[in-house]
Parts: C-alpha cells; structure tokens; sequence
C-alpha cells in the first residue's frame, strides 16, 4: 500500500477543506458555473464606452495572488485566457449582517491555486488596471497542494521552474505557473492545424492504421513488444504506418495522410523520445523530386502560420524557411565535410574510414548503416538552414525505389534543419520482386544481429503484387518540427507527457492488482 506524507502546507489545506465543509461550503461543487467572460476578452474590449457593457460579468480560474488591505483585498484570478485583477471589499460580501464569506472563507480558507468563480462588474483602477470589482464568490474546487511561486512582474515570469524533473512530471503544474509552456502547446496545435490545412486543400484524404500491429514494418527500429491475448500471438507497438497507407494507395487512393503516434524501444535524448508523433502522407504518380517542392511549401506555410514569418529563431540562430531548400547528394556531403569519397566503397572500406574519423561502428552492421553512421557522426551537424540530402545508396533504403539514372542508389531525400532531420522521402518502391529481395536482405542483417533490419511483411508483399502505382512517400517529425518553431532545445518541451522512470511514491512502483 502506498503512503502519501504530507507536508506542514498540505496538513494546513486539508483543514481548511474540513473547515469550509462545516460552514456547509462545498469545495467541489457541481460542474456547471455559469462563466461569461474571460480575462483577455475583458481586457481587449474595456474602454469607457463599453464599460456599461461590462457591468455584470461572470469568471472563474484560479487565485494566483492575494493582497489584504484590511476591509479589502486585490487579488489575480487565472483562467485558460490570461490574468485579471479582482477587487474584492468585504462590505459587498455582507449577507443580512453575516461577515464569515469575507472575514473566514475569503480571508482565512481561500488559498492561492484554489479555483473559484467571481461576479462583478468591469472597472479601471487609480493606477489604470483593469480589473473586476467583486460581487460575489464561489468555492469551486480547493487546492490542497501549494503551487511553486513564480513571481511576476510587467507580464513577466521571475523564478520561474525550471527543473526538468518538475516539469516534465508534473506538466500540469508547470502549464498554471509557467505561460510560455502553454504557448509552446497552442503552437503545436497550430502548427498541426496548419499541416492539415495545406493538405487537404490540396485534396489528401486524412486516414487512421492500426498502432497494434503483428509485424513492425516501415522503418528500422526496435518495437515495444506486447501480447493480444484474444488471439494469443505477440503484437507490435507500431515504429511506423507507411506500409498501411501505401496499401490504401494500391486500394485506390490517390492521396492519403496521418498524424501518426509510433512507438521505438529506443534510446532517450534531446531529439528522440519513445513515443513520437510523425506526419506521413502517400501521392500516387509523384516521385520524390515533387515531393521536395510540395516539403517546401508545406513547411514554409506552417512557419508563417505559427510564427507569422519566414524566419524562425532557433537559439542564437535565424533559419529561414523560404523556399527554395539547398540540395546535396549524401555522397557529395560526405566528401565535402570528410574529405573521403565513398562512392565506391565496400563495406571493409567503410570500416576503415570509420576508423580514420573515430566512428564506433558495431560489427553487425552493414554497407548502408556504414555510411548512415558516418554522415550522422561527421556531416549532419552541418546542415543548419532547411537542406535536402538526397540520392542514398539503395543498401540504406529497402523501401525506395532505384534511381533511374544513378546504379546503386535510391530516388530519397531527407530533410536537415538545425542539424537534425525532419523529413524522409521516397519514390516509393513498387516492384513486388525488388521489394521481396530488398526484405531478404533485412533478414540476413537481422541473423547478422542488427536489431534494427526489417521484418518481412508478407502480407504488404501481397498487396505490392495487386499493383502500386508510382507513388511518393513522405514522414515528418512532428515533435522535432515543432522544437524549431517553438525554439525549444529538448523534445520534452514540446510532449505534454514525456516518457520518465517510474516515480517512487511508497514502497513499490508496481501499480496496485485490483481485485473484485
């Protein structure tokens, strides 16, 4: 049985709590609150003549700071919107001679990140602050944990919290103290806005695959494991959806999209997390070279939709997200940052450039994860403004089709910014021969011990034989897209709920077994 210890602050709420209840205060009580207005919406339209507009309101958050002035007080109410000022007296309180709402609850048994809900009317103070002059107040729901104190000062936040295990486990407390996260978040949900505009207005169709999947195809990645006990066979967690929607497109789509959350039992970092949100979308009678102009522009429109310009901060850097992007072969970059031409490589020559450059390489790996390795350890950092890689060797890629120009190498680009990639493209492949080969050789990586080779999908190799028609793919790191226009350093930033270890509450982190 977990224990929960309580601090001195906790203890104090928790009488309190009691206290209201003998007054026959209900500290949580039903939901409906008849709000009317918000904070910003007050603010934005209180002028003298409005005033008389504003003469009866309704709001409620919660209670951010408190100055007794004796027979009256100031304080700061919260709500999803903003901060507003609230003037409350205690004569306009009094019910036929009774105090106690002002002189106990008001005074002595509302706490700082309480919720409540205030009537008043709108007026400007001597000093020229909006506020509310209060009428009436209602308990909504009492706080029995104190909050951080974070002061503020001229829209400002000073202290703020900035420990990393504060706020990525208690994101809900980090979101009330600290606003700049909340916009981070509202970012975000443009930007995914704007992403789901562009496309379809461009006729894409937005689509849902499975997560639970029996074979974790569509990309090299560890899976999370699980089990479907109705069917008693083990399922993946899916590291990708791009094999579901090219079958939509052998269905007949033409165009087809998903916010998709996948899953990599993979390592934590600034830029990884297990859980991850990728945009895919599939356009049949496309290849890759379309697809960097539709990146181009899709990209460009969600900068200036979330940041209103082309020209994103991102740390001391401005990167610009105007089209046209720079182009470069992976084969040229590593010349041009490394000085060797591997071209022409064969796996034991690789190796010993990666000794040259003093890259650790396991020796499982093969010919394409050779060069995968060196562009990342070596030329990656590189690529500040947006640039397309593109031209891989066809060892790296068994989902792309062969160049149509170049032996040895694959029609594919990935997107780098600020030294990360965002994006990965192909002309897909669509010979159901090649493709079977392709899965072939990902199996004999896998016996080498690559952990990361692909299963062979005999299912999508079915569909593959019905026909593909010539199709360009496309993934988009949501979360790693989303830290450039947010200028955040870290992908928890910009995860509501970060994956962490388990917090010790009690004695055991094993959740509780129910029992009936």
């Amino acid at each position: 049985m977990q224990t929960q210890h309580l601090s001195e602050q906790e203890t104090i709420r928790r009488e309190k709590l009691t206290q209201l209840q003998a007054l026959g205060i209900d500290p949580y009580p039903a939901p409906l609150y008849p709000v009317t207005h918000y904070s910003a919406n007050i603010k934005n339209t209180f002028t003298d003549d409005t005033k008389d507009e504003l003469k009866d309101v309704c709001l409620a958050g919660r209670l951010m700071s408190y100055r007794d002035m004796g027979k009256a007080s100031f304080a700061e109410l919260q709500d999803s919107h903003g901060r507003i000022q609230i003037y409350v007296r205690k004569d306009d309180l009094v019910k036929d001679g009774d105090t106690s709402m002002y002189d106990i609850v008001w005074k002595k048994l509302v706490d700082l990140g309480d919720f409540i809900g205030i009537k008043g009317f709108v007026f400007r103070t001597k000093m020229g602050e909006i506020s509310v002059h209060v009428k009436e107040i209602t308990v909504l729901a009492k706080s029995l944990r104190p909050l951080p104190i974070v002061k503020e000062a001229d829209g400002h936040a000073y202290d703020a919290v900035t420990d990393p295990e504060f706020k990525y486990r208690q994101r809900y407390a980090d979101l009330v103290i600290n606003p700049s996260v909340k916009e981070t978040f509202v970012k975000r949900t443009k930007l995914m806005n704007s992403l789901r505009e562009f496309l379809n207005e461009h006729g894409a169709l937005e689509v849902d695959t499975p997560v639970l999947q029996s074979i974790p195809g569509g990309a090299a990645a560890r899976p999370f494991t699980t089990h479907h006990n109705a069917l008693d066979v083990p399922f993946y967690l899916r590291i990708a959806n791009e094999l579901y929607l090219k079958r939509l497109i052998v269905g007949g789509f033409d165009w087809v999209y998903e916010f998709s959350r996948n899953f990599r039992n993979e390592g934590m970092d600034r830029t990884h997390n297990p859980e991850f949100t990728i945009l895919e979308f599939y356009t049949a009678y496309k290849d890759y070279l379309w697809m960097m102009n539709v990146t181009e522009k899709l990209l460009e429109k969600a900068a200036v939709d979330v940041c209103g310009t082309t020209e994103v901060m991102v740390g001391e850097r401005t990167i610009s997200f105007e089209a046209p992007f720079k182009r470069i072969s992976i084969y040229d970059a590593i010349k041009e940052h490394t000085g060797h031409d591997v071209s022409a490589m064969d796996e034991a020559g690789l190796r010993d450039v990666c000794r040259q450059l003093a890259i650790a390489v396991d020796p499982s790996i093969g010919h394409g994860k050779l060069i995968d390795e060196i562009f990342g350890a070596v030329c990656e950092p590189h690529y500040i403004q947006p640039t397309f890689i593109i031209d891989y060797p066809v060892e790296m890629s068994p989902l792309t089709k062969k160049h149509r120009s170049k032996p040895g190498l694959v029609e594919r680009f990935e997107l780098m910014i600020n030294g990360k990639e965002i994006a990965n493209a192909y002309s897909e492949l669509n010979d159901p021969i090649d493709q079977r080969e392709r899965f072939e050789e990902q199996v004999r990586l896998m016996e080498r011990g690559d952990a990361e080779a692909m299963f062979i999908d005999h299912d999508f190799l079915r569909a593959l034989e019905y026909g593909m028609p010539p199709t360009s793919g496309i993934g988009i790191g949501i979360d790693r897209l989303c830290m450039l226009l947010t200028n955040q350093p870290s992908i928890q930033d910009v995860l509501f709920f970060p994956q962490m270890r388990p917090e010790n509450w009690g004695e055991t982190d094993k959740p509780e077994e129910i029992t009936s």
